[in-house]
């Protein structure tokens, strides 16, 4: 009887343990998508990126101009050094032009992390608050959720509104 009873207890304690908790979620890429700060930084973004553009459109106009002065140039006066030089050059400038574009590209993927992560900790900060301030245990995002009980909260707009959104 003994035994039974323990068996018992140790199979309803978790059990009124975990009925305890408060479970909430969110729409967190809902969220993010309508912080204001978003819009500077693709603000940002667009400029830097406008900037990367320009540059790559005058590489490539310096790489057309050669192709076409090279072309002009009557080939009768041209030796084999000069047309390997002039090959070496179209060369440098792919390679130049190759190594701009990548270079370019990590650095705007650098920058957008740099302004997007003070975003995303301030959202993470004011789920972080409404959590406290609501005794959830638990916040989860809605989107990897495969089901949402009755018994979850949606705190969405408790966290928007801690970030200031109006919807």
């Amino acid at each position: 009887m003994f035994k039974k009873l323990i068996l018992l207890l140790l199979v309803i304690a978790p059990v009124t343990i975990f009925a305890q908790d408060k479970f909430a979620y969110i729409n967190a890429n809902e969220i993010f998508s309508k912080m204001p700060q978003l819009k500077e930084i693709e603000t940002k973004l667009a400029a830097k990126s406008e900037t990367i553009r320009k540059n790559a459109a005058a590489i490539e106009k310096e790489y057309n101009d050669l192709v076409e002065k090279f072309k002009t140039t009557p080939s009768d006066s041209l030796t084999d050094s000069i047309i390997l030089d002039r090959q070496t050059q179209l060369e440098n400038l792919q390679q130049r032009y190759q190594k701009f574009i990548q270079d370019s590209q990590a650095e705007l993927e650098k920058e957008q992390q740099a302004l997007i992560a003070p975003v995303q900790q301030k959202m993470r900060d004011a789920i972080k608050e409404v959590g406290n301030e609501n005794s959830y245990t638990y916040i989860l995002d809605a989107a990897t959720l495969l089901h949402i009980g009755t018994h979850a909260v949606d705190a969405s707009k408790a966290v928007k509104t801690k970030l200031g959104i109006v919807d």
